[in-house]
């Protein structure tokens, strides 16, 4: 279905049709806040509250978007907005949570490289490693990630080069496992 269309749909009121929107893009929201955030707990729920605010901006919104895209920017502005509360409050335990990936059902994601990566990958500075997983892992084009972050495609092409020489140094330099 076209973009339009799914957008004139929900701000009617079809709430089914956003309920597909929410399964088409879930997982890959939730992989995506993982990798930003290294806690799976704290990724699913970053992810309900994207789409909620997804939902609620919908209804607003009378301009046409890129929904990937706008998605991914609202997932992001909330991981960006989770960490500045962190900060806060980091004085404050709020106990363990878990480290364990989100699981694809294509492979098995426990292996001890999959941490020693996902490890590394949160050592990067904050805004290289967005712009490397929207890249890498999610499979957005420069000019998306570009959209979907408000910067220019060369800020991008520069956050992913100098992530990925960081992260390569970073990973080099570890210990074996």
């Amino acid at each position: 279905m076209e973009e339009s269309y799914i957008l004139a749909q929900v701000r009617s009121g079809n709430v089914d049709i956003f309920a597909n929107i929410v399964e088409q893009y879930q997982m890959p929201i939730q992989r995506y806040l993982y990798r930003l955030t290294g806690e799976y707990d704290t990724a699913q729920d970053l992810a309900q509250d994207t789409f909620i605010q997804a939902y609620k901006s919908i209804l607003k919104t009378t301009q046409n978007i890129s929904l990937k895209s706008w998605l991914y920017r609202i997932a992001t502005n909330n991981a960006l907005q989770m960490q500045r509360r962190k900060r806060l409050l980091s004085f404050i335990s709020l106990g363990q949570t878990g480290k364990m990936d989100i699981p694809d059902g294509n492979r098995a994601e426990n292996t001890f490289e999959t941490i020693a990566i996902n490890e590394t990958l949160l050592k990067v500075p904050r805004e290289q490693r967005i712009c490397m997983v929207l890249h890498f892992v999610e499979g957005f084009k420069y000019r998306e990630i570009a959209e979907t972050l408000g910067i220019s495609e060369e800020a991008v092409r520069k956050r992913v080069a100098r992530g990925s020489e960081e992260f390569r140094r970073i990973f080099g330099s570890r210990g074996d496992v």
